[in-house]
């Protein structure tokens, strides 16, 4: 016999897809349009995504095949984030560094984790509790190793490419400090 349908069930998974929403939506308008390069962005990204990376290698090891599909993103994203340096608009002005990256590649990479964390979640919430319970790794699962070593290679690849240019701007001024 089936439980008759509660709709307060519906409130936890219609709340965590409008957080992902609007977060995509924050993070897609973030890359449209041209951006102040800021001092410290980019020094979390080149801080924080090796950090994610080694920890998720480490707890992928008893899947042989998972830190291979984690390696095989990364080189994908460290070319996806030289192509991505190479489409950025870079300007210079008197009110700062400021840069317009490729709007179709960083939409496309953030549809794409957006897709995969979408297909989790109704994948876990459809499926029965021993089933759920069965599969409750899946942060470690090669499909998803893949997205996100492609993510985190084009983003440090990305934020190292402006972090040069912010120096190489800052000694063409002449000026010694880097956050001038």
């Amino acid at each position: 016999m089936t439980a008759p349908f509660n709709p307060s069930s519906l409130v936890v998974p219609i709340g965590i897809g409008a957080l992902i929403l609007w977060r995509f939506y924050s993070r897609a308008r973030r890359m449209v349009g041209r951006q102040r390069l800021s001092n410290v962005r980019p020094w979390v990204t080149v801080c924080a995504f090796p950090i994610l990376t080694v920890l998720l290698a480490t707890a992928s090891i008893a899947q042989p095949i998972s830190p291979l599909a984690l390696a095989g993103g990364i080189v994908v994203g460290v070319c996806l984030g030289v192509y991505g340096l190479r489409m950025t608009r870079f300007e210079k002005t008197p009110q700062g560094l400021f840069y317009t990256p490729n709007a179709h590649l960083g939409i496309a990479l953030s549809a794409l984790l957006m897709g995969r964390i979408i297909y989790r979640l109704a994948q876990v919430y459809w499926s029965s509790g021993s089933a759920a319970g069965a599969d409750i790794n899946s942060a470690t699962t090669p499909l998803t190793l893949l997205i996100f070593g492609t993510l985190a290679g084009y983003y440090v690849t990305y934020a190292v490419g402006l972090l040069r240019w912010q120096r190489e701007s800052s000694m063409s001024d002449g000026s010694s400090d880097p956050g001038a």
